[in-house]
């Protein structure tokens, strides 16, 4: 009698444990760039965004492992970076089932876990071990997941939008009221009339993302899970523009973020640096799951909770092969250090060409590892009275880049041979140079183990649009 007693009590308590335990909302779009009203974007319209930023923590400093979908993902889920993820380093990759991941671990510690839409990936995760997408399993949609969660079970849901990605239906943006003439283009862009509207397009999209964001807070609203669900709400990569997606500029880096928790947060926006890898240790924490030995990030609760107020100082940032356009399968290496005042990158194959072979080599088509777009199509129709934004775009680079963040915000200006900038470049090669040791990047040893992996995209026909 005893033992049912104890039995019965074990029961009960670990269901009021699990009844007490967040839920974790995690929304991802797909090539968002940091574009919101709340970053003060006059054009784009993202109410439902500028609410969670208005009542939660909104982050600045917010940067991806990589600018690219498959790296930057797999850096979520494991809380690594890319280069310690092996082939997810690369896009159109595998990720391995003996690396860490939160989803696996909350699952595993009784959390309904599921997936809509675009998880990991693109990529083949069977090769790695997985049955499933790593992300969890797919649903439909919200309420089939909650329909399928068992009665008083946490739950943990990424929603992965297909928006912004590309390509876009043209025109849509103008057609929903925006206004060419109030979007600001950035210096690395042609200000013409196909640039704007592209850039509407894109807004468009952004709008669409936001949309389907708020109808799940109202889900959550409806059904009385508002206040006991963490949300998150972000991007994977930079938006798909030339010198954007793929780049390691803070047009392809760094990313819209704002965490929300109803009366758990106090409400602000923070200037701190948070690298994507610190994604992992945050939901596990919440969820009171202990952080795996192998997980690099660390949980940003300390911050959120208003216990500090500084999480990072600088974030690393790293590239391999994004798409397959260059001959023999070659990738475009770059480990970079970004603080307030300075962006440093090495670009560790200078040889190759940044965006890409400029003839089709096997996928998406020349200059590849830039979106085909209406942008990328008019710098590229007259290299010369666009000479400027090809050099910008699509021209080889040096070694060492380095910018003046106070007086070079867009990252036009390559300092990194000034005389006044070499004690700061100096101290900057040292810390990126530290940071590879410590997380032994194959690369320091004079390996190459990214140029060797399986690509398991399709060729330039039928891949076009999927990366």
């Amino acid at each position: 009698m005893k033992l049912v007693f104890v039995g019965l009590l074990a029961f009960f308590v670990s269901t009021v444990f699990a009844q007490k335990r967040p839920n974790i909302l995690f929304c991802i779009a797909d090539d968002w760039g940091k574009h919101a009203g709340v970053y003060g974007d006059k054009v784009v319209q993202t109410p439902n965004f500028d609410r969670l930023a208005k009542e939660g923590v909104l982050f600045t400093n917010a940067f991806c492992g990589s600018p690219s979908c498959t790296p930057s993902r797999a850096t979520i889920l494991t809380g690594r970076y890319p280069h310690q993820n092996e082939e997810s380093g690369n896009l159109w990759s595998t990720l391995q089932i003996k690396l860490p991941n939160y989803a696996q671990l909350l699952a595993q510690h009784g959390y309904h876990v599921g997936l809509e839409r675009k998880g990991w990936g693109p990529g083949n995760f069977k090769v790695g071990g997985y049955e499933q997408n790593p992300a969890g399993k797919g649903y439909q949609n919200f309420d089939e997941f909650l329909a399928k969660r068992p009665q008083g079970q946490p739950f943990c849901y990424w929603f992965g939008s297909q928006d912004p990605h590309r390509d876009y239906v043209k025109g849509t943006g103008k057609a929903a009221g925006l206004n060419p003439q109030q979007v600001r283009v950035p210096a690395y862009w042609p200000d013409q009339l196909e640039v704007r509207e592209d850039i509407l397009d894109y807004y468009y999209e952004v709008q669409r993302f936001d949309q389907e964001v708020g109808a799940l807070i109202k889900k959550l609203e409806a059904i009385g899970e508002l206040e006991n669900t963490f949300i998150v709400v972000t991007s994977d990569n930079g938006m798909p523009f030339p010198r954007a997606k793929a780049n390691i500029y803070d047009a392809g880096t760094n990313l819209p973020l704002v965490f929300y928790w109803k009366n758990q947060l106090s409400p602000r926006k923070t200037d701190t640096f948070m690298s994507f890898v610190d994604f992992a240790p945050t939901f596990l924490e919440v969820a009171g799951v202990p952080i795996p030995n192998m997980v690099t990030g660390k949980s940003l609760m300390p911050l959120l909770q208003g216990k500090s107020q500084v999480h990072r100082k600088e974030v690393f940032l790293e590239r391999e092969r994004h798409a397959n356009v260059r001959r023999g399968d070659r990738s475009y290496p770059i480990r970079a250090i970004r603080n307030t005042d300075y962006l440093y990158i090495q670009n560790l194959s200078p040889d190759q060409w940044p965006a890409g072979d400029p003839q089709l080599y096997f996928a998406v088509g020349p200059y590849g590892d830039v979106d085909p777009s209406p942008t990328k199509k008019l710098v590229l129709s007259d290299t010369v009275a666009y000479a400027k934004y090809y050099q910008l775009i699509f021209a080889k680079r040096p070694a060492e880049e380095l910018y003046d963040l106070r007086k070079d915000p867009e990252q036009l200006k390559n300092v990194a041979q000034s005389p006044a900038y070499q004690k700061e470049k100096s101290k900057l090669k040292a810390q990126l140079e530290q940071w590879r040791k410590d997380t032994q990047d194959p690369r320091m040893a004079g390996k190459q183990p990214f140029e060797s992996y399986p690509y398991y995209g399709n060729n330039a026909a039928t891949e076009k649009m999927k990366n």
